[in-house]
């Protein structure tokens, strides 16, 4: 079907790769296309199949998941998504990741149910990093001390006062939730604050966008 949710899965472990086919293919809208063993092959496979999404581990022979998700988006693969798979909550990886161009991550032994809605939630244009995970994020961002990039930071003169202070305060970590608190509006109307925010900028979702706020200097360790 057409409109199923195109997946491959990326690890180096035959046993993993075939728990996660196994929940997947029971559910009517998600369909493998495709499992790969080592990065290498896992940017051949998105070349040729063209996923929506890809569960990318980060650890395996040859080039790792970060460095083999890197290549997929040089490559402009088009809209395919990853999501890495770590072992450990926030690991040392994980930030080169979202650079790289993740949109968030997964435990190894995370829920069937909660595997499924990430999966959904990361295709339709979502991140899979709560806020809480954000904040860390974050401060993890801040005690590297990254130098600012001018020519990122031109971008934001498309924003109007409103979308700059809502990336403001995405990038505080705070939810749309928490926004529409600040702003005395509804969630929908922040939803669409953040949209506008995300196709402006050309970023894919919302965890780039923190990276992006805090790489263009427009917050930084006094936010």
């Amino acid at each position: 079907m057409s409109d199923r949710i195109r997946v491959a899965v990326v690890d180096d472990q035959a046993l993993v790769r075939t728990g996660f086919r196994m929940i997947l293919e029971i559910e009517p809208d998600l369909a493998v296309v495709g499992e790969a063993a080592d990065g290498d092959t896992a940017v051949a496979l998105v070349e040729s199949a063209r996923p929506d999404v890809v569960l990318m581990d980060v650890r395996m022979p040859g080039i790792d998941g970060i460095e083999a998700t890197r290549r997929i988006f040089t490559d402009a693969a088009g809209q395919t998504r990853v999501v890495m798979l770590t072992t450990f909550d926030m690991d040392e990886y994980v930030y080169a990741a979202l650079q790289a161009g993740a949109s968030g991550f997964l435990l190894k032994d995370v829920q069937p149910e909660l595997l499924v809605a990430g999966i959904r939630a990361v295709n339709s244009g979502e991140s899979l990093l709560a806020p809480s995970v954000t904040r860390r994020m974050i401060e993890s961002f801040l005690d590297r001390a990254a130098p600012v990039v001018p020519a990122a930071s031109d971008r934001l003169s498309a924003l109007t006062a409103r979308e700059l202070e809502t990336l403001r305060l995405m990038a505080r970590g705070l939810s749309n939730a928490e926004i529409a608190s600040e702003f005395v509006v509804s969630e929908t109307t922040v939803k669409t604050h953040v949209g506008r925010v995300l196709m402006k900028l050309g970023l894919r979702d919302r965890v780039h966008a923190v990276i992006y706020a805090y790489e263009t200097g427009l917050v930084g360790s006094g936010a």
